[in-house]
């Protein structure tokens, strides 16, 4: 299991991340969704990624319905995937031939028809987010719900996931642990936090 943390905006925490013993393998930034606390606008976004020995960690650009201009803007920076909410899959197709670039498709889940939309995108996205309704709240879903996905495709599991939970008990459901508002004090990310959570996700993997 990998860990992605999510809603990062200050070179304080992300060079945290970076140069953790146990970094998480994905890192996510609110790119165009001003209506979250953790929006990182354009030109402090270009700051705080152009950072250098960032080992093999996937940096995401997170986007709410982009248009071709913030896309454009998005396509100039160092970002492995897009994730996508509300982007329908022809124009998630197109964004992600256009742009070349690997994607992170965002189901926001409230009820099982939800997550059967993930059918839709099992052929053009890399890996597949199930989250709850929200965006910026951590609102959670019935988890055995995912027990309905059959395909051999990559997951990602975000919504109401505390950071110092057994998080064995995801292992069967999702690939990807996508935490973010569990991990702020205050509204903001609490390093202590972000410690046992990224020891717990290195238990778990070297767990026997």
């Amino acid at each position: 299991m990998d860990a992605k943390i999510c809603g990062i905006k200050s070179s304080k925490i992300l060079n945290y991340l970076v140069n953790h013993k146990f970094p998480p393998k994905y890192i996510g930034f609110i790119s165009n969704y001003p209506k979250s606390k953790r929006h990182v606008n354009y030109e402090n976004l270009k700051d705080l990624i152009n950072i250098k020995n960032r080992k093999n960690i996937n940096f995401v650009s997170v986007l709410v319905d982009p248009d071709d201009e913030i896309l454009n803007k998005i396509s100039k920076l160092n970002f492995d995937y897009l994730q996508l909410y509300d982007v329908d899959p022809e124009k998630t197709l197109d964004i992600k031939k256009r742009l070349n670039i690997k994607i992170i498709s965002a189901i926001t889940v409230q009820n099982l028809n939800d997550v059967c939309l993930y059918k839709k995108y099992k052929n053009i996205s890399e890996i597949i987010l199930f989250d709850g309704k929200g965006y910026e709240e951590s609102i959670g879903f019935d988890h055995n719900f995912l027990k309905n996905v059959t395909d051999n495709i990559k997951i990602m599991l975000a919504g109401n996931i505390q950071y110092n939970e057994k998080l064995d008990k995801y292992r069967k459901i999702t690939d990807i642990v996508d935490l973010s508002g569990s991990l702020e004090t205050k509204g903001e990310k609490d390093i202590s936090k972000i410690n046992i959570f990224l020891e717990n996700i290195n238990y778990l993997k070297n767990e026997n």
